[in-house]
């Protein structure tokens, strides 16, 4: 991925349809509108220990930052949080990557009295201009694919 500044957010979310194309959201610890699993990266954090590292979840160090050079691709590693679910036949799986956080369809499932939104990640939202200032992260992102760079998903097929 590259961005046109020196950071970047990406919001990873594993989605499940059904046959007819709706998205399948699961009532989760935070939010009753939950996708399957989420993962998230700053792009400056990408650092990775290969001796903590599994093939199915990178180790980020976060002890040094390494900004991005605007337009210049680099290769990130982003971990998707463990998650275990049966995918009937005839539904798929998607993968958004995004540059802000997932949303189920924008409205909020919030009752009248919760404390904060409920729009798929609960009060997990990074909306913060001052962890996220606008110049840097409101911006173009560009995911880069090439035959010795494609992006891949790495998930277990387990036969019934």
């Amino acid at each position: 991925m590259s961005s046109s500044t020196s950071d970047a957010d990406l919001f990873l979310v594993l989605r499940l349809f059904d046959p007819q194309g709706k998205e399948v959201v699961f009532i989760g610890t935070n939010d009753p509108r939950a996708p399957i699993a989420l993962g998230w990266l700053r792009a400056s954090h990408r650092k990775t220990d290969p001796a903590r590292s599994l093939p199915y979840r990178p180790w980020h160090t976060h002890d040094e930052q390494w900004p991005l050079t605007p337009g210049e691709p680099v290769e990130v590693d982003v971990e998707i949080w463990p998650t275990c679910i049966v995918v009937p036949k005839e539904y798929r799986l998607g993968v958004s990557i995004r540059g802000k956080d997932y949303e189920y369809d924008g409205s909020d499932a919030a009752l009248p009295h919760a404390a904060y939104p409920m729009k798929g990640v609960g009060p997990f939202t990074h909306a913060d201009p001052r962890d996220r200032p606008p110049e840097i992260f409101t911006t173009v992102n560009t995911l880069h694919f090439s035959a010795k760079q494609a992006p891949y998903l790495l998930l277990p097929i387990i036969p019934p």
